[in-house]
């Protein structure tokens, strides 16, 4: 099975790639880097539906709605974020957590009262709640038009055109050849996703994906590398490789196919065929790290301006303790997990390692929580993102004695937190007086001492630190890189300062 594409856009190809902003669709990047050959209007025909698509939820569903929009655009739509002034809207729902369900019915009543007061034609619901809850929300929240589930949304353009928003009429659509493969949103169009694989094959006792995305399923290796290519020449400059379990990509592949190219294979078709300049891994699991992926980082693929792969590597673990990752149906151990981060720190010295964890686990006892927050101070990953459990409906933990007050929950995020700080002010420290490449995000022309913000290769957008820059703002233009010295440190983030030429 192949990612599924929504509409009939048809099947991944080297098609451009619009950015947006909230509100009507503008371009967002230096039109120098756009497709040379296809420069249209990507607000689309004047007279077109303006439809917002509000998304919620991990970045797995930002590329959806992003694939959504570029199917509403190509069936001459103008699309945007923004749901003032909107004939319909769009919610791209999340089911992950409790309060993710919350924001999605939140967002859903919003768009409803709007309909009420006669600013909106339609509400239509999709995503990753409706599918685990389509008839639940059917009953509850009648008010929205259509709801779609993720195993539906290749009839939300017929559908939008028997309710009338899009028209039925052949001629008012973009030549095929001429509609993006993707919209790209978000205030930073030079960072973006590839989402190389959908749906998860494992069974982790808290996570509820599986029941709403399905098993996993890799993308051909060829349609990846032409969307990279597309968002590059869009003015993408960093792609955030994604999925639920990166180093799972292409083993369900090999299954049919022994000859199917694995993660290592695709990352380097991805360096060779495309100018992205930086590529990030995220969502690889511990047990997923082979000895070739860990040589392919060292390698660096690099070209003038540093490694394109960025020694940077997202390892989510979700506990530290063995019996505590045993419930949770985690593929690995302390073991394993040791062994992984020292094949990566003894290859590549200066990588920046990321994780996650669960606090407050079913049954997780106070010598649980002490051997979490030991293996977290031995390995001292560089960040760490730590999240209270929460009761997710159908899953196994659910079922699981021994659930936790959420006051002990909170006291135990705090002391992690805490701990945490202090290692990653730590590993600030050591930047200082060192030289690094920066990705300019956005000026800070009104501030008295900063002129830019911006990430090094060790600062992945919203989840880590950020760069403060102290230089001439002039020189600072978002989506361009800048070698910067870093002159101080606080807890999350850098100061640094421009290198004069």
């Amino acid at each position: 099975m192949t990612l599924p594409v929504v509409g009939d856009v048809g099947k991944i190809r080297e098609l451009p790639v619009f950015p947006v902003t909230p509100g009507p669709v503008r371009p967002g990047v230096d039109p120098s880097v756009r497709p040379s050959s296809f420069e249209p209007d990507p607000e689309g025909p004047a007279d077109g539906p303006q439809i917002a698509l509000v998304t919620l939820g991990c970045d797995k569903n930002t590329v959806d709605s992003e694939r959504m929009m570029a199917a509403l655009v190509g069936h001459g739509a103008r699309v945007g974020a923004d749901p003032d002034g909107a004939d319909v809207v769009i919610v791209n729902t999340c089911g992950f957590i409790e309060a993710a369900k919350e924001q999605s019915i939140e967002t859903l009543l919003d768009a409803c009262r709007l309909k009420e007061e006669g600013g909106l034609k339609a509400v239509v619901a999709v995503g990753c709640m409706v599918q685990r809850y389509k008839a639940d929300l059917e009953r509850e929240i009648p008010e929205v038009d259509l709801y779609m589930g993720l195993t539906e949304l290749q009839g939300l353009v017929p559908a939008l055109r028997d309710m009338g928003v899009l028209d039925p009429e052949p001629e008012t659509l973009v030549p095929i050849m001429e509609r993006p493969l993707r919209v790209l949103t978000g205030e930073t169009p030079h960072t973006s996703f590839l989402k190389v694989s959908e749906g998860c094959d494992h069974t982790c006792a808290f996570c509820a994906i599986p029941s709403m995305r399905g098993l996993h399923r890799s993308a051909p290796l060829g349609e990846l590398v032409a969307e990279a290519r597309s968002l590059g020449r869009a003015g993408v400059r960093e792609l955030n490789v994604i999925s639920q379990d990166t180093t799972w990509y292409g083993r369900d592949l090999r299954r049919r196919d022994p000859a199917a190219p694995l993660l290592p294979e695709l990352l380097r078709a991805l360096l060779a065929e495309t100018e992205v300049e930086w590529y990030r891994l995220f969502y690889m699991y511990p047990s997923g790290i082979t000895p070739e992926l860990v040589e392919l980082l060292a390698e660096g693929t690099s070209r003038q301006g540093g490694p394109r792969l960025v020694p940077y590597l997202d390892l989510p673990l979700q506990h530290g303790a063995d019996a505590v990752l045993k419930a949770m149906r985690r593929p690995e151990r302390q073991a394993t997990i040791r062994e992984r981060v020292a094949w990566l720190r003894d290859a590549v010295p200066d990588i920046t390692l990321r994780t996650t964890v669960i606090v407050g686990f079913p049954g997780e006892t106070d010598d649980d929580f002490r051997q979490m927050l030991d293996l977290l101070e031995e390995l001292r990953f560089d960040r760490v993102g730590a999240f209270p459990y929460s009761i997710e409906e159908g899953t196994r933990a659910a079922e699981l004695e021994g659930q936790l007050p959420e006051g002990l929950k909170r006291e135990r995020l705090e002391e992690l937190m805490d701990v945490q700080r202090g290692i990653s002010f730590e590993t600030n420290l050591e930047q200082v007086g060192r030289r690094h490449r920066l990705l300019v995000d956005r000026r800070l022309d009104d501030d008295p001492d900063f002129s830019a913000v911006g990430r090094t290769r060790g600062q992945a957008l919203d989840v880590d630190g950020s760069t403060q820059v102290i230089g001439p703002p002039s020189e600072l233009k978002p989506g361009t890189f800048v070698d910067v010295d870093v002159v101080d440190a606080l807890e999350y983030d850098l100061i640094a300062k421009v290198v004069e030429s």
